[in-house]
């Protein structure tokens, strides 16, 4: 009886210790599988704070968006950009009526704040510039020349050829690039319309 129980002791066991084998076996995940694991899951946390920055850079956007609606609203200036361009021969400059202390707004003060923002971070526009400062210098352009090319923010080749001429005219180093010379004349110019 006494070697019954020992045999019954020694099967249990066994069944045991076969059971956590077959686990640890069945488990296991071979050195690829565990390395594509790890990758994934860096991939995934990746790009969970990836979404994380997006949401954050939305949210700057937005935020600069309503600053620049506000700062539009506060000031007093000529029509908006694509109604500017659209009507530029036809808006009439509005004149400082001499009983107000309210300095007179300019015909074209809405594109000489704009380019005025070029000048004062001296930034130099060139081929292959893209953004709204390129957009900003070819409606000066098309003002300029009197044309209405398109607006595409993107200095390209008929950008220099125009800037290039705008150079010539006025008398300054003729180099199709849109610095900080060139900048300031193009605010002078439209002072004077």
């Amino acid at each position: 009886m006494e070697n019954f129980k020992s045999i019954l002791v020694l099967i249990i066991i066994l069944g045991i210790v076969s059971l956590i084998g077959f686990w640890a076996i069945s488990t296991i995940e071979s050195g690829d599988d565990h390395l594509s694991n790890q990758q994934q899951k860096e991939l995934e946390n990746k790009n969970k704070e990836l979404e994380k920055e997006i949401v954050a850079l939305k949210n700057q956007i937005k935020e600069i968006v309503a600053n620049n609606e506000k700062e539009l609203m506060n000031t007093k200036e000529a029509p908006s950009e694509e109604d500017a361009t659209k009507q530029a021969g036809s808006v009439q400059p509005i004149v400082k009526d001499p009983a107000t202390t309210e300095p007179a707004v300019l015909k074209y003060q809405t594109l000489i704040n704009e380019l005025q923002k070029i000048l004062n971070s001296k930034m130099i526009l060139k081929k292959g510039s893209q953004g709204v400062s390129v957009g900003s210098v070819q409606k000066f352009l098309n003002i300029y020349n009197k044309t209405s090319n398109r607006v595409d923010n993107d200095y390209g080749t008929s950008t220099v050829t125009a800037v290039t001429k705008f150079q010539k005219d006025q008398g300054i180093t003729v180099s199709g690039e849109t610095g900080v010379t060139t900048t300031s004349r193009m605010i002078d110019w439209l002072k004077k319309q």
